[in-house]
């Protein structure tokens, strides 16, 4: 048997009264999606861990089995994976947001969506400026970079800036935490002093970018400017075992995404990363070039592909409603359809999933359970018949948590 999980980010949701009191996913046209919940087993599957924010990094790798307790570390260490940077024990790494800041508050966590090659001259640009032995800044996709500060501790309270849109920035600058790592000789720095670094940085980014041409260019354009760093969610270098080392049925593995995140996941995971040409993490993705991606890897040796798209994750932070519901749509006739129309009649386990729900309303993150299918060639269904958050819930499987979600995949 081989494998594949298909993940919606954030596809999951509340129920709304402007859809007649539906969730998105029963407004949304899902006919793959129904197919495979309806002659497969379905249930729901606790992503986050007690005590855990409910970020992408949580979720994504304990879709995986990975016990957060054990390999948590911050996104930083995750996007260092995915770019090629190595970290040494003293190193922190943080994810380090390009962000819109507009009258004193923070307007997106996304600078309106920038490119990757616009943020790869202002990472620059930063670095240049900014940069020394301490201190790196590393460019990474679209609006999502990395900062390596040697000797940094770990120990701060930072807010993502995802989860505070419309706020004031200045009263969410890093604050220092208590310090638990009283064996950790590797921090050369006290979590106040790396507090105080960041968010020097953090002013000083904004003085600096605000003058860039790039930016100047941006607003002539009527586009938010990225005129400032934010950096939340720092760890050092995570210890994981790969998939294959914990499960013999995955002896060659890939992961298909446009974010960094998932990449630095796979990549510690033991997956190899299939970069796919127009894959950008929004609505207007290259569904198909996924799709065929993973057509491709399984049929050429693959026994497990990890796809993610982030499309219905970043509609939901913009609070767009009609958008999530294509976002679902496109997930469904894009790379859904054609995966399972490929694979329908070969040992091809088939796993659909948000990795957390991202609410319209909310826009952001929550830790609700979330509703999961599992087909595959000769798996006894259950009575469920559609994909949704209401209809999984009485699903064969129940709740799952920690493990229990791969290990019934890779029971099949």
């Amino acid at each position: 048997m081989k494998y594949i999980i298909i993940i919606g980010d954030g596809m999951a949701d509340w129920h709304n009264e402007e859809l007649g009191g539906k969730t998105l996913l029963q407004a949304a046209s899902t006919p793959y999606m129904d197919l495979l919940a309806r002659n497969g087993r379905t249930g729901m599957l606790k992503t986050i861990q007690d005590g855990f924010h409910p970020g992408s990094e949580v979720a994504n790798s304990s879709i995986l089995g990975y016990d957060q307790k054990k390999v948590y570390e911050g996104r930083g260490p995750l996007e260092a994976a995915s770019i090629g940077v190595e970290l040494a024990p003293d190193d922190m790494a943080i994810r380090c947001n390009l962000i819109c800041i507009e009258d004193e508050k923070i307007k997106n966590h996304s600078c309106g969506h920038l490119d990757t090659e616009e943020g790869k001259v202002l990472m620059e640009h930063l670095q240049e400026h900014l940069g020394n032995d301490r201190v790196h800044f590393y460019p990474g996709v679209q609006y999502r970079h990395l900062l390596v500060i040697k000797g940094g501790n770990k120990h701060i309270q930072c807010t993502p800036p995802h989860d505070v849109p419309g706020q004031a920035w200045r009263p969410l600058l890093v604050k220092a935490g208590e310090d638990t790592d009283t064996d950790n000789a590797t921090t050369q720095l006290t979590p106040q002093q790396t507090a105080e670094l960041i968010n020097n940085l953090t002013i000083r980014s904004q003085e600096l970018l605000a003058k860039h041409p790039l930016n100047k260019e941006r607003i002539a354009q009527g586009k938010d400017p990225a005129n400032s760093i934010w950096a939340w969610a720092g760890g050092y270098r995570p210890h994981m075992k790969t998939l294959p080392e914990q499960y013999p049925q995955i002896k060659h593995g890939s992961v298909i995404t446009a974010v960094d995140l998932i990449r630095g996941i796979g990549t510690l995971a033991g997956l190899r990363c299939i970069d796919v040409e127009g894959a950008t993490g929004l609505y207007d993705t290259n569904y198909e070039g996924k799709a065929e991606a993973a057509i491709k890897a399984l049929h050429d040796g693959d026994d497990f592909v990890y796809l993610h798209v982030e499309a219905s994750d970043e509609a939901g932070h913009d609070g767009n409603l009609n958008l999530k519901i294509k976002t679902i749509e496109d997930l469904d006739s894009r790379i859904i359809g054609p995966i399972y129309e490929n694979v329908k009649n070969e040992d091809v386990a088939i796993a659909v999933l948000p990795d957390h729900p991202t609410p319209v309303r909310h826009r952001t993150h929550t830790a609700d359970p979330v509703p999961f299918l599992i087909y595959a060639p000769g798996l006894t269904p259950d009575s469920v018949q559609q994909y949704d958050e209401d209809s999984c819930k009485e699903g064969s499987y129940g709740t799952l948590e920690k493990d229990g979600f791969i290990n019934a995949l890779m029971s099949i």
